[in-house]
């Protein structure tokens, strides 16, 4: 498919993970890419659970959390879709998004904008005051991110640094102070953000040539598709460093052997799905980018968290 940009999308490029239906609902959760929620919300939930060692836990803690994380991904989302929204409409991938194709209006973007950012500041709020004197600070930085293409090739970082603050925000929530120790959170920012980097690249091959002619900055338009694709390799190795050392600080205090297994267990197989998503992509053939990019990433913070969550259950039990 082609259009007045001239871009022949390279095989296998597309815009997935849409769900059917015309409804508004459906057409609000397809402009922000709801089943991409998968990717950082477990690290919250993650975040939450660490925290439970050092402060207790309600329902309603983790109700605001998972209102105030969905709020701020759908307002940094839609914002994107808003600044993007003429570079879209001439980008053959994207050109049927619902801002192009006028499915939403400008009016509706913006209103969801505004609504969902009162309510992740709200929900902050509610959480403690740390979480509420830090929103903003977040909030500038998840919606910040809709610009960097425009002057740096590392916007994938930034977007990293974005969906790192979910399980920093998720610990803050609970405890209201930073860890012990103090880098722990550090680390498990910085392995967030490889990880997160580094599959943002692999799905940016897909506008490598669109962004190149266009003026737009990323690592695929800058270096081209092979050398992104060892940059996001490389990234993906210091990300699975990182969530070893996040698991050797025992950030659920003293455990036993059983559930010291289960963590590294849960290192090891991001581990091995990091592996299965480079082999799946190569730069001559994007066929299977939609597995590389949602399935696998989808696995690996889903499958962190049930690790994390079974190892907290197990000390509960005293195992």
């Amino acid at each position: 498919m082609t259009n007045a940009s001239g871009i022949v999308p390279p095989k296998g490029a597309r815009d997935g993970q849409l769900m059917r239906g015309q409804s508004l609902p459906v057409r609000l959760a397809n402009f922000v890419k709801l089943p991409h929620t998968v990717f950082a919300m477990p690290f919250s939930l993650v975040g939450v659970i660490f925290a439970s060692t050092i402060a207790p836990v309600t329902p309603a803690m983790v109700g605001w959390v998972l209102l105030a994380f969905t709020s701020a991904r759908f307002a940094a989302m839609a914002f994107n879709r808003l600044v993007d929204r003429d570079v879209d409409a001439i980008n053959p991938r994207t050109a049927m998004r619902e801002l192009p194709a006028g499915t939403l209006t400008v009016w509706q973007a913006k209103l969801s904008i505004a609504v969902t950012s009162v309510l992740f500041v709200f929900a902050s709020g509610m959480l403690n005051s740390l979480c509420l004197a830090l929103s903003p600070i977040a909030l500038l930085w998840v919606l910040g991110y809709s610009y960097t293409k425009r002057f740096t090739r590392w916007s994938h970082l930034w977007l990293g640094l974005g969906l790192a603050i979910a399980p920093v925000g998720g610990y803050l929530a609970i405890t209201g102070a930073w860890s012990t120790p103090w880098w722990l959170l550090i680390v498990f920012a910085l392995a967030v953000v490889c990880w997160s980097g580094g599959f943002d690249m692999i799905y940016a091959l897909q506008d490598a040539e669109f962004d190149a002619r266009h003026g737009l900055h990323s690592v695929p338009s800058k270096f081209g598709v092979r050398k992104a694709i060892g940059i996001a390799r490389t990234l993906h190795v210091l990300a699975v460093v990182c969530f070893s050392v996040v698991v050797a600080a025992q950030p659920l205090g003293d455990v036993s052997a059983l559930v010291n297994g289960i963590l590294w267990a849960a290192v090891a197989g991001i581990a091995g799905m990091l592996l299965w998503e480079h082999r799946l992509v190569r730069a001559d053939d994007l066929s299977r980018i939609d597995a590389a990019f949602f399935t696998m990433n989808g696995l690996i913070s889903l499958g962190f968290f049930a690790s994390v969550l079974t190892a907290r259950v197990l000390m509960l039990r005293g195992a």
